[in-house]
C-alpha cells in the first residue's frame, strides 16, 4: 500500500508541474483568478475534487 500511495503522490505532483511548466504565463493568470473567488466556491472546488477522488478511488 505505501507504494501505491507514493505512486499516487508522484502522479500528482507531475500533473500540477504540467501546466506552469508547459504555459507560466496561463498559470499565472489563472492564479491570479483564482484569488479572486470566494470562500465558498473554493470550498466547492475542493469538495468536488474529493468526492471525484473518492469516486475513482472506489471504482478502481
Amino acid at each position: 500500500m505505501s507504494d501505491a500511495l507514493w505512486g499516487a503522490l508522484a502522479l500528482v505532483l507531475v500533473f500540477e508541474g504540467l501546466l506552469p511548466f508547459a504555459s507560466p504565463a496561463s498559470w499565472r493568470r489563472m492564479f491570479e483568478q483564482m484569488t479572486r473567488l470566494q470562500d465558498g466556491q473554493i470550498r466547492f472546488f475542493g469538495l468536488a475534487c474529493i468526492s471525484l477522488g473518492l469516486l475513482l478511488l472506489a471504482l478502481w
